[in-house]
């Protein structure tokens, strides 16, 4: 007979509690309900916005304890397959961890979460949120998960000590803009302009390219059908990337995006296109701009949490996302954290001047999902544009390219 995690933990706790009122017959208060929140937030402004999160859980939620179900390493990979085990054993978390948007259609598929569109109406999160980021919530018609804090992904870091001596002083407007610098670094004796790393943070160039030729609209419509992948529009975007790509470092498959940070923080390139998260590193002596050519496009990824269909306390977990939602919940999450509120109503109060910028914009921008961060594309279909672009990386093979991107369209696409 299989024991889940979650029974042995109730029977382990009702041991206690025997043990407890055998000592203390006289105490009549009831043991705290428990909400595991399962998690890869183990360390850094990660960890400190969780703590944040849970202090006020603590305070709002009376009788519920926070029992955190956190999975370190692997920016998420590791805690993801650990939850499909769990889930698939029946043995769920009450709560778990998710990029916002497609990511979790598997999840809805299978029936392992609930809906949450009567919470979100009940804590005014339709009037709070922006409409495209509800928009890439809703899926069937209803909401499946409750946003704690957004992250830019169409950002590019500039080692501006770099930039001076070469000359170049003003941001790139445009993608032939951006390419003429990167030429310009080159013929300075700097073999890499560009930082890059492997997989996704291709795949979060090539994206950054295809807004710049498309716009929002046409980009969000690759992965709801409405934009065909083959069209003429892609392939100019597909020409672009491929000269972008050529000043990139040519170990780029091998590296991870903190390795390939290092590049851009010791000189040996001029840029990198990163989320925003790269902020806790790159401080002094950074300069950031939106991608060339994104103009307001604002390109998200939303840390969020799903309720389990199953969930063993799901009045405890509702009060955890009650607190996710709240304004005060996001404002203290994020200015820990380093991101920033999904809502447009919190207050800035302790926020970095970035943060400030970043949530003007947030306010005032387009909302443009990621597939390279889940928002977009399922996890099926990420994988699929993963592979395309480290093909790519190697064979130079821009029709290749494009027909295995149409290809994971036409296998993936799913109107919403």
């Amino acid at each position: 007979m299989r024991i889940t995690r979650r029974a042995l933990t109730a029977v382990v706790g009702a041991a206690l509690l025997l043990v407890a009122s055998a000592c203390s017959a006289a105490e009549d208060d009831p043991p705290a309900s428990t909400v595991e929140v399962f998690t890869w937030w183990a360390e850094g402004g990660e960890k400190a916005g969780l703590d944040a999160l849970v202090a006020r859980f603590t305070a709002g939620c009376p009788g519920q304890t926070f029992e955190n179900g956190v999975v370190a390493g692997g920016a998420g990979i590791n805690a993801k397959q650990v939850l499909a085990g769990r889930l698939q054993q029946g043995d769920p978390p009450d709560l778990f961890q998710v990029h916002a948007g497609a990511e979790l259609l598997d999840h809805i598929d299978a029936g392992q979460v609930a809906d949450l569109s009567a919470d979100f109406d009940t804590w005014g999160l339709r009037a709070a949120l922006p409409d495209g980021l509800i928009q890439t919530l809703t899926v069937n018609g209803r909401v499946w998960s409750v946003p704690a804090g957004v992250h830019r992904a169409n950002v590019v870091w500039a080692n501006q000590r770099v930039l001076a001596e070469a000359g170049i002083r003003a941001a790139p407007a445009t993608v032939a803009e951006f390419v003429a610098d990167l030429e310009t670094l080159r013929r300075g004796g700097m073999e890499s302009p560009l930082a890059l790393g492997r997989d996704w943070t291709q795949l979060m160039l090539l994206e950054a390219v295809l807004i710049s030729a498309l716009g929002p609209e046409e980009f969000t419509g690759l992965f709801t059908g409405d934009t065909r992948w083959d069209g003429s529009e892609v392939t100019g975007a597909i020409e672009d990337y491929a000269r972008i790509l050529a000043y990139s470092n040519t170990d780029r498959n091998s590296l991870d995006w903190p390795q390939a940070q290092r590049l851009l923080a010791d000189g040996k390139a001029g840029y990198q296109l990163m989320g925003d998260w790269a902020a806790a590193d790159l401080t002094d002596g950074f300069g950031t701009f939106a991608f060339p050519g994104n103009g307001a496009a604002f390109q998200w990824l939303a840390d969020s949490f799903a309720l389990t269909s199953a969930a063993a306390n799901p009045e405890g977990a509702r009060c955890w996302l009650k607190t996710v939602a709240s304004p005060e919940g996001q404002r203290e999450f994020n200015a820990r954290k380093g991101s920033i509120p999904a809502r447009t109503d919190t207050a800035t109060t302790g926020f970095s001047d970035y943060q400030i910028r970043a949530a003007a914009d947030w306010r005032s921008g387009v909302p443009v999902p990621s597939c390279a961060h889940g928002s977009a594309c399922s996890q099926p279909w990420q994988n699929a544009a993963n592979a395309a672009v480290a093909a790519f990386s190697q064979s130079k093979d821009r029709v290749s390219l494009q027909d295995a991107l149409a290809a994971a369209a036409k296998q993936f696409v799913r109107q919403q």
